[in-house]
């Protein structure tokens, strides 16, 4: 029987080795991985797909904030990436993870992502005000996608380091 639990739950090692089962092991260079350099994912909104013993799935959810234009610094939490084993891929359990971040996250979270339109609008995401957002690397502006109490300013979307009080 397939177990969703927390990803901190299951070895590091299953994680990265799933991740580069599904994405290749140059995914590294991706603009995404930039904007995550030096985080940790966010433990409540992480998951793993479990089977059998065997790590599946996975969804990791990150603390960014866009710095806007005009100077504010905006908290959101970027999803992804979202990776299901090669030989598991189209049996819905992607379509499980993201659903069980977004609840977990809350319907008017600010969530973000870099994917495709066509699979992610299906969970609310689209570009509509993502326009004059930028991202530190390359990337496609109709694949930077957003949910929820998002804004609609310019800005850069980076790491939302919190420091101990």
């Amino acid at each position: 029987m397939p177990d969703l639990r927390p990803l901190a739950s299951v070895p590091p090692a299953d994680v990265e080795a799933l991740l580069d089962a599904a994405f290749g092991i140059d995914r590294h260079r991706r603009t995404a991985y930039r904007v995550r350099e030096g985080l940790q994912p966010i433990g409540a909104l992480s998951f793993a797909w479990v089977e059998d013993g065997r790590l599946t799935g996975c969804i990791q959810c990150w603390p960014v904030q866009l710095d806007t234009d005009d100077g504010r610094a905006v908290p959101m939490v970027m999803v992804g990436p979202v990776a299901v084993a090669p030989d598991r891929q189209g049996t819905g359990i992607g379509h499980r993870l993201m659903a069980e971040a977004i609840a977990a996250a809350g319907s008017d979270a600010p969530l973000m992502l870099i994917g495709d339109p066509e699979y992610y609008g299906r969970f609310g995401f689209g570009a509509q005000r993502t326009g004059g957002w930028r991202m530190p690397g390359p990337y496609e502006q109709r694949r930077l996608l957003a949910r929820g109490t998002v804004p609609d300013h310019g800005g850069m979307v980076g790491p939302r380091i919190v420091l101990a009080a």
